[in-house]
């Protein structure tokens, strides 16, 4: 499919859309209306209609949406027709958890390689995605064309470690660490930050 140039949140929703629609298709759902769609996913109607009209017409007045198309749609748009390479720097306490999480290829990435300052210290801590000293990163990255890694180092050296990252070659960082990336205007950076999250929901059970 053609790239579109659509809203970053729209984008984040169709992986929403995405994971509502794979359940489905688990339940042997064959269609969908747009309200129970949309409920599902946390958002309103007019919106899902919305978001989905940026690829086109989808879906029948009355009869809803046919599930299993509306899913392999949005796995074409968002690159999830093959399994995305992805790396992972900074194989620390935080690190080292993510590297061990199964989830990543069930929603379409494989962390191909993790790479960090002690790796022998990474390799104890049960990880099995291969682990390298952070001084190969640049020429594994430029060997394997990856455009995609996760950042979990602390905030001190995020910034440097980031300009590697791009400069061999990385356009998409899933920034763990506590600080903001300057990158260039091409480089799309998504922000966890686990202590600002904490706060926000501190305020709610005070």
């Amino acid at each position: 499919m053609e790239r579109i140039d659509i809203p970053k949140k729209a984008i984040y929703r169709l992986s929403i859309y995405h994971r509502c629609l794979k359940r489905l298709v688990e339940l042997g759902e064959e269609t969908v209306s747009s309200s129970a769609l949309a409920k599902a996913a946390g958002v309103k109607p007019a919106q899902l209609r919305k978001d989905l009209a940026y690829f086109g017409q989808f879906g029948t007045r009355g009869l809803g949406y046919p599930v299993e198309a509306l899913a392999a749609m949005i796995r074409d748009v968002l690159g999830r027709e093959r399994l995305q390479p992805v790396v992972l720097v900074g194989a620390g306490n935080l690190g080292s958890a993510l590297l061990r999480y199964q989830g990543f290829q069930k929603e379409g990435f494989e962390v191909v390689a993790a790479f960090d300052a002690d790796p022998e210290a990474a390799v104890s801590r049960g990880v099995q995605v291969p682990v390298f000293s952070e001084k190969e990163m640049e020429e594994r990255l430029q060997a394997d064309g990856v455009r995609l890694a996760i950042l979990c180092v602390p905030g001190p050296i995020a910034q440097s470690l980031a300009n590697r990252l791009v400069a061999a070659g990385v356009t998409g960082i899933l920034n763990f660490s506590p600080v903001v990336l300057e990158v260039p205007e091409e480089v799309v950076v998504n922000n966890v930050d686990l202590a600002l999250e904490l706060e926000h929901l501190s305020f709610f059970v005070r």
